[in-house]
């Protein structure tokens, strides 16, 4: 199981698809002592990788006593960041705070649009760099990519990039319509590019030794499925049955996206949060409506929660950009 905390709203980049809305820090973020509290009730509801993002989770100055909290938990301490902020001593001391792994985001393999999507001059450029430094220090990092129209054709040649700079993984993200997203809604892929972009992705996936894993696209099980292709994970859509989020201020939710709160970590532990909210019993039943109720890959796949309650105001509508459906008579096996 997995848990995302975001430490905090402060970040040094503005992006266009933030989720978050990223930029200052909150006056009511968790502190230290609060935070190593959370900590401690995510071991115990029996979770096993922890990730710190943000905003830019870097940021934090107490992000290392935080991180050798979880693993002192049992914990596997993870990171979310823009990478800009990694220096070497910053990627030494987080190998040395117990650190297991750290997603740094690249989206292009131009530095011009990089920098552009993300608002931020250079960060492109430091991104890479942080990954060298993450390298020199033995700290395993993965490549994280938003991907969109303007991008769609580089998205092997970031995971051939990965390959290249050592990294353990690229991890595909597909946007879904929250925060500061919402006003760039018309960029990202429609259905019939999603298939064909999964399709490709399920065949690169055979091609190289790191690990390939599509986010918010929970339909690559169907298609691997149907391809044959074998995959490292059991479920599509994990939100609120194997993973959720915290907030800065400590707001739990099903997932980034599905801006629904469950509890209040201030006001009931997270351990009971996770069992008994409404919102997390709704989503495990699997209850679904319209094609993802009746789709042979519900168990497998389960549809993105968070783009149903986008477009349709309920988190258990079918998925709106998955082609497939159990009564079309196409064969999808034939798209390319």
């Amino acid at each position: 199981m997995i848990v995302s905390w975001n430490t905090t709203n402060n970040c040094n980049m503005y992006c266009r698809h933030c989720y978050r809305e990223a930029g200052a820090r909150l006056s009511d973020e968790l502190n230290t002592i609060e935070g190593l509290k959370l900590i401690g009730q995510i071991a115990l509801a029996g979770f096993k990788i922890m990730i710190f993002s943000g905003g830019e989770p870097l940021l934090r100055d107490d992000i290392y006593t935080l991180v050798a909290g979880a693993k002192e938990r049992g914990l596997r301490p993870v990171l979310g960041s823009n990478g800009t902020l990694i220096t070497g001593t910053v990627a030494g001391r987080l190998k040395e705070s117990g650190a297991a792994a750290i997603g740094i985001s690249l989206d292009s393999m131009d530095p011009a649009n990089h920098d552009k999507f993300r608002a931020t001059p250079g960060a492109w450029q430091a991104a890479v760099d942080g990954m060298r430094a993450c390298r020199e220090v033995s700290l395993p990092f993965q490549i994280h990519t938003t991907v969109m129209e303007w991008n769609l054709s580089e998205i092997e040649q970031l995971t051939d990039f990965a390959v290249e700079c050592g990294a353990v993984g690229h991890h595909i993200f597909f946007l879904v319509p929250t925060g500061r997203a919402v006003n760039i809604e018309a960029e990202s892929l429609q259905a019939a590019q999603y298939e064909t972009l999964l399709r490709q992705l399920m065949r690169k996936l055979a091609e190289v030794n790191i690990d390939l894993k599509p986010t918010c696209a929970p339909q690559f099980m169907r298609i691997a499925a149907q391809m044959g292709v074998k995959t490292r994970f059991n479920k599509g859509c994990l939100a609120g049955i194997s993973y959720c989020i915290i907030s800065p201020s400590g707001i739990v939710q099903p997932c980034a996206y599905l801006n629904i709160p469950a509890g209040d970590v201030r006001k009931r532990p997270f351990d009971e949060i996770w069992r008994t909210a409404a919102i997390f019993h709704d989503l495990r039943a699997e209850e679904y409506q319209g094609g993802c109720g009746q789709c042979d890959y519900k168990k497998v796949c389960g549809g993105c929660r968070a783009r149903a309650y986008y477009y349709y105001g309920d988190y258990l509508a079918e998925e709106p950009l998955c082609l497939y459906r159990q009564t079309l008579s196409t064969d999808l096996t034939s798209v390319r």
